[in-house]
């Protein structure tokens, strides 16, 4: 039997808790409570933790009645229920489930013991509420203080190993958000090997479900797909030590009528930048088991006695508003209690990238020279991308050695930022810390500071290896460079790149037995690398990337307020990368820019115009050599730019209103931003084809007050909030694919 190992913490006289979190004694149900959504789960007979309910908010009922026990043939019995046929942990629905324990779906939870078994059966002990949110040691996970979050902890425990499993909830009442993670602890006289972890598990009683996901590879990142889930599996995921271009760590369950604008449906965002499983299993009594967590592919995790492992985190959302709703709930969440530092409300700096203007072949005039006639587009920062260190012609050597190239940049890197600077800009540098070019003094110095297999010649991609950097000397030679380059030249921005998938996984400091940790060890180590960053910079405006959009995941917005969506900048296919990744991400974490054209990756070309729009649709910046443009495209440009701050509040705070789906949309791409307030509304996009005499497009708004008055802007015509909710505008017929549309309205008394 279970005992109530843990009891509810409360000081005399003081009111402790928000009383999101209660537990009926005589049920023995937990009910968590949002101002929307409730999640409730019960302790059934023999310690069976069991999930009721995650949904729409339903008032004081107990949803126990929900589960009908009935001897399912081949389901089998725990031993405690003797004669008694109906109960089957096949059957039930759990809130998190170990193998071999008469469970034949797919589990949360894998185990090695000593003895060569594997069966682990979690039962309850007890539970915990606490004050705040939850913390994961060296991990990201949404943060809140006692006013804004309450934490629950309710320990299961396998009695035969000493294997105990605490699973944490976050309650974000005001967010409708509640976080999951695991704490494994090892309270028995023997380890143990975990083989699969997740971070959590979802037990729906029926469907049927429909399951959005978001494929991808480089330069078409984040496509979204939609497709009904089946009895058997759905999975997806990545091994490649990335969340990776290929799948991304969020994924959305919703039902067969959900739209934009209505319908019930779940997200799931795990705040982890490495490798990760999402499974879906419709089983024979047509439930449906979701889970995520770190991939087991190659992971294994050694829980010596008294140890402890943590999971990464999820956040789970849920909305009876469509897949609007469900973003707006992860975009406020990330925004409000997971991204951190001085950029995530407050305008960012405008910045040209010299990458595609000059590649490799440049020099300090040269590079000077884009600074200066940058400061004609009105932009506040010019970034150094790749070659300006070590020997850095190609991909083909260099990284590894943080100096500066002084047959590039005569002078050095100092003398190079004073003179912009000068200027007015700031200086950013590209960097990518976690690489080694085999022609490098670094890899001649210390050729087992990578990641190799002994006795294999290693896997390159882009013809670099991965440094070790679960080693902390690596991390500290590495680190000690960048911040002397920071603090010496005055950088004011970070790009973080990380061009190529983990290979060669091997770290010759582990012993055989920790291989299988490597991955992990790797993102941990990864995370304690910006973590000193930007602890030590906290005015450094830092973005993320990997060849683009490889590991643009909630992990990494806990680091950088935002991330280089894309390598591919072409506006038209822009418009498609941008659409899918704001279903789970905030508008203002992707990296856009206007580029120039024809296109370096598609070879299109569309107006500068339609250009800065697409970019506006993210953090805006250049990345051209603008001594190439004509006046008009230098006026064109710095119109856009002055269009694009004149919003960058409303961008920055408002809410986001997919109108239209490019997948599906061939004539037009619009979208919507709207004020808190519903005061001010901002439409834009892209016409994709015209037509000849063509039919009249409308667009409906969406977001605003029916009753309000709502003036345009540029043509001064009142319209009521219902007639542009209802009714709809026109779209411009002017000549020409690929041509801009942008539309703002404010209400007036």
């Amino acid at each position: 039997m279970f005992r109530a190992v843990y009891k509810l913490k409360q000081e005399a006289g003081v009111e402790s808790f928000m009383n999101y979190v209660t537990f009926n004694e005589q049920s023995m149900v937990f009910t968590l409570r949002t101002e929307h959504t409730m999640y409730q789960m019960q302790v059934r007979q023999f310690g069976i933790l069991c999930h009721l309910y995650y949904g729409p908010f339903l008032g004081e009922d107990e949803l126990d009645y929900r589960i009908i026990e009935l001897d399912r043939g081949f389901s089998p019995n725990p031993y405690e229920a003797d004669r008694d046929r109906t109960i089957s942990l096949d059957i039930l629905p759990q809130e998190y489930s170990g193998y071999g324990n008469g469970d034949y779906r797919v589990c949360a939870a894998e185990v090695d013991f000593q003895d060569g078994s594997a069966a682990l059966d979690l039962r309850y002990q007890g539970y915990e509420v606490l004050k705040g949110k939850y913390k994961l040691p060296g991990m990201p996970a949404m943060f809140g203080d006692d006013t804004q979050a309450e934490t629950l902890e309710i320990r299961l425990a396998d009695e035969y190993s000493g294997a105990n499993a605490v699973l944490m909830f976050g309650i974000f009442p005001k967010l409708d958000l509640i976080t999951r993670a695991v704490r494994f602890e090892n309270l028995g006289d023997r380890s143990y090997r975990l083989r699969k972890v997740m971070s959590a598990q979802l037990d729906f009683l029926d469907g049927p479900f429909e399951l959005i996901h978001f494929h991808g590879r480089h330069t078409m990142e984040r496509m979204p797909e939609r497709l009904p889930l089946m009895h058997g599996m759905a999975r997806f995921g990545s091994r490649r030590g990335t969340s990776s271009h290929q799948h991304n760590p969020f994924a959305i369950l919703c039902r067969p009528d959900t739209t934009e604008e209505r319908g019930l449906c779940y997200g799931l965002s795990l705040v982890y930048s490495g490798n990760f499983l999402f499974e879906a299993e419709v089983d024979q009594m047509n439930q449906v088991r979701v889970m995520m967590g770190i991939h087991p592919a190659h992971f294994w995790q050694e829980v010596q006695c008294g140890d402890v492992f943590y999971t990464p985190e999820i956040i789970m959302g849920c909305s009876e508003d469509g897949l609007t709703g469900l973003s707006h709930l992860f975009h406020d969440g990330m925004r409000q209690n997971l991204m951190r530092g001085k950029y995530v409300f407050s305008p960012r700096p405008v910045l040209i990238n010299n990458w595609e203007a000059t590649y490799f072949t440049f020099d300090e005039e040269k590079i000077f020279s884009i600074a200066e006639k940058a400061l004609d587009l009105g932009v506040d920062l010019f970034v150094l991308d790749d070659g300006w260190f070590g020997k850095r012609d190609s991909d083909f050597s260099g990284l590894g050695d943080w100096t500066v190239n002084e047959e590039k940049i005569r002078g050095g890197l100092k003398n190079l930022s004073e003179r912009i600077r000068s200027l007015g800009l700031k200086l950013g540098l590209w960097i990518e810390p976690e690489m080694v070019s085999e022609d490098s003094n670094l890899y001649r110095e210390h050729p087992d500071w990578c990641l190799r297999v002994p006795g294999r010649l290693p896997v390159r991609g882009r013809y670099q290896l991965n440094l070790d950097i679960t080693r902390q000397e690596v991390r500290d030679h590495v680190m000690e460079q960048i911040i002397s380059l920071i603090e010496e030249c005055h950088i004011s921005y970070i790009k973080w790149d990380m061009n190529r998938s983990l290979g060669n996984v091997y770290s010759s400091v582990l012993i055989p037995q920790k291989q299988g940790e490597v991955f992990h060890r790797y993102v941990l180590a990864l995370y304690e690398m910006q973590e000193s960053l930007i602890t030590r910079f906290p005015d450094l405006l830092f973005e993320n990337c990997s060849g683009g959009g490889g590991r643009f995941d909630a992990g990494m917005l806990y680091y950088s307020p935002q991330i280089w969506c894309s390598d591919n900048t072409d506006a038209v296919d822009r418009l498609r990368i941008q659409y899918g990744t704001s279903f789970g991400y905030p508008i203002t974490s992707m990296g856009a820019h206007v580029s120039a054209v024809p296109n370096h990756q598609t070879g299109r070309s569309v107006s500068i115009r339609t250009r800065s729009v697409v970019a506006s649709c993210g953090t805006y910046g250049f990345e051209l050599d603008p001594e190439k443009m004509t006046k008009e495209e230098m006026q064109e440009a710095r119109k856009g730019l002055e269009e694009y701050k004149a919003t960058e509040n409303l961008r920055l705070c408002g809410d986001f209103y997919r109108l239209s789906n490019p997948f599906m949309n061939q004539d037009f791409c619009l979208w919507q931003f709207v004020s808190k307030e519903k005061k001010e509304t901002l439409v834009e996009g892209v016409i994709l084809r015209h037509q000849a005499n063509s039919p009249v497009f409308y667009v409906y708004l969406r977001g605003l007050k029916a009753d309000a008055r709502y003036q345009r802007t540029d043509t001064g015509r009142v319209y009521s909030g219902a007639a542009l909710m209802k009714a709809g505008l026109p779209l411009p017929l002017e000549l020409g694919e690929y041509q801009p549309v942008r539309m703002i309205f404010r209400e007036i008394p």
